[in-house]
């Protein structure tokens, strides 16, 4: 048909730019019918060609994208449980316990080999959010970590020379969407820490005030102790030790040390509040001191609480999610 008036009209008039195309389909017939029809007008020529072909790169690219999108926006979350906080979980049992696998997978095949060792039962939802990187970072069992898209986790070792810098993570921490964790030297944080969006941590001002090119010769480690609990947007900085289950209240600036049991608030952070050392505490390590007996356990609450649930139903609440509605 290309090699006819009309052929090459009809060529023309798809091509041209500004022109509703067709998609895909249209840019497959255009470019391959070039290489195989016998005798080829002017107008196919290598330049037009070249067009053609990088336009199909675009809208080929655009669909894959499009479908990653569909993907991550519509059906992962459908599969993980953080899409269900407070809401039913419609999923069958079966369904949830593959998720969980493929996520473990995941987390072995791409963050594990980042760790200089991650212990056991990690829980990373949405591990693809969090990004692992530098030498010597070591993370303990149970460790629980929510990314997202919009909040990526990032823990990093930027040490003065290879090998150099060392972060390591105790037992049963939590770090939620948004925490970040810069270390030029050395960073410790006990188990049960908990860190609330957004905290940050660093030991380092990377630059100094009148040399911006060079961190500065002195190291100034960073410390926290067991079940110390950071509020959202709190930050951590250089040379700084929080003491045993302290509590750095939202948005404030810890720049000097803290001792244990207090609440501090404010920029630069000050102590609030003492704590009750005589009352009794329940931590995140206290929960996850057997790791694999407290998976155990939350695997056989799932089984029992969506023993009922069938595919149907959770399968048509992801397609028409006005299903999900209370009635």
């Amino acid at each position: 048909h290309a090699r006819t008036a009309k052929g090459v009209e009809d060529y023309r008039r798809v091509t041209a730019l500004g022109e509703p195309r067709c998609g895909v389909v249209k840019d497959f017939l255009c470019v391959f019918g070039y290489w195989f029809t016998p005798a080829r007008p002017a107008v196919f020529d290598d330049q037009r060609l070249e067009v053609e072909v990088w336009r199909l790169l675009i809208t080929l690219h655009r669909w894959l994208f499009n479908l990653r999108v569909f993907i991550h926006l519509a059906i992962i979350p459908r599969l993980s449980w953080e899409f269900l906080i407070m809401r039913a979980d419609l999923r069958p049992y079966w369904v949830k316990k593959a998720w969980l696998n493929c996520r473990e997978a995941w987390i072995d095949y791409f963050l594990r080999p980042r760790c200089a060792s991650l212990g056991d039962c990690p829980n990373i939802m949405n591990p693809w959010w969090v990004d692992i990187s530098g030498n010597n970072i070591h993370i303990g069992h149970s460790f629980t970590a929510v990314g997202e898209a919009a909040q990526r986790i990032k823990i990093g070792v930027w040490g003065r020379a290879q090998g150099k810098g060392k972060v390591t993570i105790g037992n049963g921490v939590l770090l939620s969407p948004g925490v970040r964790i810069a270390c030029s030297d050395e960073i410790t944080i006990g188990h049960g820490v908990m860190m609330a969006n957004g905290a940050y941590i660093t030991d380092s001002d990377w630059h100094g005030l009148y040399d911006r090119i060079a961190r500065s010769e002195s190291v100034t480690p960073v410390h926290l102790e067991d079940n110390v609990w950071l509020g959202d947007g709190a930050k951590v900085l250089k040379g700084v030790t929080i003491g045993e289950n302290s509590v750095v209240a939202a948005g404030a600036v810890v720049t000097r040390d803290v001792p244990k049991n207090v609440v501090v608030a404010g920029n630069p952070a000050q102590v609030v509040k003492q704590l009750d050392q005589e009352t009794p505490r329940r931590t995140r390590a206290d929960l996850y001191q057997d790791p694999h007996a407290t998976a155990d356990f939350y695997d056989a609450v799932d089984r029992e609480v969506l023993s009922e649930n069938t595919f149907f139903r959770w399968f048509w609440s992801c397609i028409y999610p006005s299903a999900r509605r209370e009635k």
